[in-house]
């Protein structure tokens, strides 16, 4: 392998006039990257350290290249910091890059040579993806945290709930956010002495949890206006809106707002081929936990306490088809349409009106 030195780096400048192509395999320590000039011939290959430093040494005296690397950890500041550096930053999709992840010969020096061939030939090969900024990072982080809190919290409570039952004694019935010690009241002496930490475990984490709720209702109204508009729909409170605009972070990305199904996953899989065009579930690209947020409102929407509109009756059709898993299937499409519709609203800045359709057809009809 040639390393490439100092003095290697110097003589990059021979190169000003070509249109450079790096490969940069990011790793959680220590990165890999290879040079390609013009021609596609390897010019040089080093490792450096996954920091600030380490990138700002190494990419502040190249000239301006076309730079490629794959999503994970590092990828969100290592892209931003790039890109302030001049060059043109390709983040491939880590799934999409089979020759990679799917090689018998897989290590740094090869993921980045790859990585940079790649991006020679067609960046569209790598399937981009597109980082959110700085700030919404921040702000999604909140989020993620009290996510994190929320598991947590339900596994003590479950862990609670296991070890009273184990003991021939049950918990009250209760919501996970209202678990505390005066749930343990009709527990036996013994078995509420040996739980008390594990409650008092409980009500920290909801005491923690209900501060993140209070920064994420603040962050919303001072800094994210544009929730309200997501927030007309009966179902997505600050949580789910602030999540969806965090993540999406820039609404005018999708060329239409039928595109957001896709980016978060909702669409269904598709392995067609001649004659043969399967059901599959799914593709569950994108990100989990707002694919998760739009579900649990798709839910809320379908259930009792939905409003009723157009979107849940037509949910409610599917539900009633029948089928093993019709309910199953009729919550994922709602959540499907449900994410259409939030980007609409955001985009336009329209008055949500819950039964449109209907209004048309009595509209009609009259």
């Amino acid at each position: 392998m040639r390393k490439i030195s100092t003095m290697a780096l110097d003589r990059i400048e021979i190169f000003k006039d070509q249109k450079l192509t790096i490969g940069l395999d990011l790793g959680d320590r220590f990165s890999h990257y290879c040079i390609l000039n013009g021609a596609g011939d390897v010019i040089g290959e080093h490792n450096l350290p996954t920091t600030p430093k380490g990138i700002e040494e190494v990419f502040a005296r190249i000239p301006r290249s076309r730079i490629a690397l794959e999503t994970g950890t590092h990828s969100p500041w290592v892209s931003r910091q790039l890109s302030r550096l001049g060059h043109e930053v390709i983040v491939a999709h880590a799934r999409n890059v089979r020759l990679i992840g799917d090689s018998s010969r897989k290590d740094d020096q090869l993921d980045a040579r790859t990585l940079a061939r790649l991006a020679r030939i067609d960046p569209g090969l790598l399937g981009p993806v597109r980082h959110r900024s700085a700030q919404a990072q921040i702000h999604l982080t909140v989020i993620r945290a009290r996510a994190g809190l929320v598991r947590a919290r339900t596994a003590l409570v479950n862990a609670a709930r296991g070890l009273t039952k184990s003991y021939g004694e049950r918990l009250q019935k209760c919501g996970t956010q209202k678990m505390n010690r005066e749930m343990s009241q009709g527990l036996s002496q013994e078995l509420r002495d040996a739980l008390d930490p594990l409650f008092g475990e409980i009500e920290s984490i909801n005491e923690r949890i209900a501060e993140y709720d209070g920064r994420i209702e603040k962050i919303g109204k001072e800094i994210y206006p544009q929730i309200a508009l997501l927030q007309q729909v009966k179902g997505v409170g600050t949580l789910i809106a602030l999540t969806y605009v965090l993540t999406l972070d820039d609404p005018h990305r999708f060329r239409r707002s039928r595109d957001v199904g896709c980016f978060v996953g909702l669409r269904p899989g598709r392995r067609n081929s001649g004659m043969s065009q399967p059901q599959l579930p799914i593709s569950k690209e994108g990100d989990v936990y707002l694919r998760t947020m739009l579900v649990q409102g798709a839910h809320y929407i379908l259930g009792p306490f939905g409003q009723d509109s157009d979107l849940r009756r037509w949910g409610l059709r599917l539900a009633e088809r029948g089928g093993k898993n019709a309910k199953k299937r009729a919550a994922i499409a709602v959540a499907r349409k449900l994410a259409v519709l939030l980007h609409k609203l955001w985009v336009s800045g329209e008055v949500y009106e819950p039964l449109r359709n209907n209004h048309q057809v009595v509209s009609a009809v009259a």
